[in-house]
């Protein structure tokens, strides 16, 4: 493998690690919130950078349902990462020291808003390359073997009934639907607890985004 593709692969590790803990606001403390913000910008720059030749090749061939699909979502994860930025930025108490306090209503629902939408359309990315990372993981196996594939298979099958129950506990579509103004966070509950359905919230999101993207690419334009 090359670097440059491991640098990739350790760039989204991080980007999603700390998305998760960014998703846990007042479990982590506000501080630490700004701080891992200010993280996922860096390494969301960086991410773009490994990926330039997506730019440069975005009119260039065809645009079968795929890869409209794939640039639609990556349009929609640039725009809520950037209402989430702008929006923290201006609320910002610990790192840029801002807090527009006359607008602050406002911005913060519009940072709720794209925190919610942008884990979802992040997810959906992730699903949607998905079947690269499995592709590089039966490399690294030495035999195919239907036993571990149905184990997995599975086991994604358990992690997204079980993010879907998490979806509806944890109010995900209140929060996207702005039935709710401000997120409520049990402040006794332990932060690994709350990770636990986030990763499952982001696995049914994964995996939604993996199944379609299968049934977008076997309808190829000719």
């Amino acid at each position: 493998m090359k670097p440059k593709q491991i640098l990739k692969i350790i760039t989204d590790v991080f980007m999603t690690a700390v998305l998760l803990l960014l998703m846990a606001y007042s479990l982590i403390g506000e501080a630490a919130h700004e701080w891992l913000g200010v993280g996922i910008f860096l390494l969301f720059v960086l991410h773009h950078i490994l990926n330039i030749k997506w730019y440069g090749n975005l009119f260039r061939g065809k645009y079968p349902p795929i890869r409209v699909f794939g640039t639609v979502l990556t349009v929609l994860v640039l725009l809520s990462m950037a209402g989430s930025m702008i929006s923290g930025i201006l609320l910002s108490r610990y790192v840029f020291r801002l807090d527009v306090h006359r607008f602050s209503a406002a911005l913060r629902t519009v940072h709720m808003l794209s925190a919610y939408w942008g884990f979802m359309f992040m997810s959906l990315h992730l699903g949607l390359h998905w079947g690269g990372i499995m592709g590089m993981a039966r490399k690294l196996t030495k035999k195919p073997s239907k036993f571990r594939t149905w184990t997995l298979r599975g086991m994604a099958a358990l992690v997204a009934a079980y993010g879907a129950y998490a979806f509806v506990k944890r109010d995900f579509g209140n929060y996207m639907l702005l039935r709710y103004h401000f997120v409520f966070f049990d402040l006794e509950e332990p932060v690994w607890l709350f990770l636990i359905d986030y990763i499952a919230v982001m696995g049914l999101f994964v995996c939604a985004g993996y199944y379609l993207a299968a049934v977008l690419r076997k309808n190829k334009v000719k």
